[in-house]
């Protein structure tokens, strides 16, 4: 049987007994909590692996100074003995710096800066706001320097830049080229998410005759689907590769491209501004210096036949969810 906490036997009290019983004897000693004793000095393993990455063979896995040093030498498989893992490549400093300046200070449309740099439309909207909470995060800082009379060593959001660059030097990165031309592409600029009606096999008889395009395909899944040429986030672009490929001016169609797409983005920041005005309008704010309240008239016909529209009020916790009633069916209606 053990001995409980706090009996004559416990371990713990002696322990505490023999500490008090050693402090009393040479004053100013300490007793280590753990009874194994406290290394002094490398052990051979130690040493083994400090030569191994001093003067050894590691010592060119040591520094990154050339770039990603994977153990087996290739630049994208961080694992050895696992082939099938690849390291996917980053977007460098620069590079990303110039995808910023292109879209703030060049106005270019974020389509043309994925095609001309090969990236796809959602990074390169991702990188301008990064690029935006950087740039404010300085403003900030340098703002509260003014005002308090700060040094620049006591910065309130200092950035992170040894840690970034220490990252970056062990990553694969995509860098900026000197011209469009040799710019190497990051990623695949026009995939498409697979939508799940086209998973199942159909058996469509078609006329030989007839000409099956890509329109044809996506009604046999679906009356209502959009081709992949619709749905795809570049459809500017292939429509211009398409008339270039027929013989069409490459030039007049690359300044056709650039027009489209200028347009298509200043329509789409129109209609959210119109958006947020209007919302704004209907909106009646009410600042009582803690809090602000807002006001917006709603009518109740908003929510529906059933009352789950997503313009009532309360729709996301007003009506409960009827899928763990009893009765009801959880089972897949239909198959994939």
């Amino acid at each position: 049987m053990s001995a409980r906490a706090g009996s004559s036997l416990s371990p713990l009290v002696l322990a505490t007994k023999w500490c008090d019983a050693s402090a009393a004897a040479y004053a100013g000693s300490r007793c280590a909590f753990s009874t194994t004793p406290v290394q002094s000095r490398r052990s051979k393993a130690q040493h083994r692996m400090y030569d191994f990455f001093r003067n050894g063979r590691g010592a060119r896995w040591r520094d990154a100074e050339n770039g990603v040093n994977y153990l087996n030498g290739s630049k994208e498989q961080p694992f050895p003995m696992n082939p099938f893992f690849r390291s996917e490549p980053v977007l460098s400093e620069m590079l990303r710096d110039e995808v910023y300046r292109r879209v703030t200070v060049a106005k270019q449309s974020l389509k043309l800066v994925s095609a001309e740099l090969g990236m796809d439309v959602r990074r390169v909207a991702a990188v301008v706001r990064m690029k935006e909470i950087e740039k404010q995060w300085v403003k900030e800082t340098y703002a509260d320097f003014a005002d308090m009379r700060m040094e620049p060593s006591s910065q309130r959001k200092p950035l992170a830049r040894p840690y970034a660059q220490a990252m970056m030097s062990m990553l694969p990165q995509t860098y900026l080229a000197d011209s469009v031309r040799d710019q190497k592409p990051h990623e695949p600029v026009n995939e498409i998410h697979v939508h799940k009606l086209t998973m199942q096999q159909l058996f469509v008889p078609v006329s030989e005759s007839r000409q099956f395009n890509r329109e044809d395909a996506a009604k046999a899944f679906h009356r209502n689907m959009l081709s992949i040429d619709d749905r795809s986030p570049h459809k500017e672009l292939i429509d211009m590769r398409r008339a270039a490929a027929n013989g069409g001016d490459r030039a007049e169609l690359t300044r056709k491209f650039r027009a489209e797409t200028r347009a298509q983005e200043d329509r789409l920041v129109e209609r959210e501004r119109k958006r947020l005005e209007k919302v704004e309008e209907e909106t009646t704010r009410v600042d009582t210096g803690r809090f602000e309240f807002r006001f917006k008239e709603m009518n109740v016909e908003t929510v529906g036949k059933n009352g789950r529209s997503r313009g009532g009020v309360g729709w996301r916790y007003g009506v409960p969810f009827y899928d763990r009633r009893k009765g009801e069916t959880k089972i897949p209606t239909s198959v994939p």
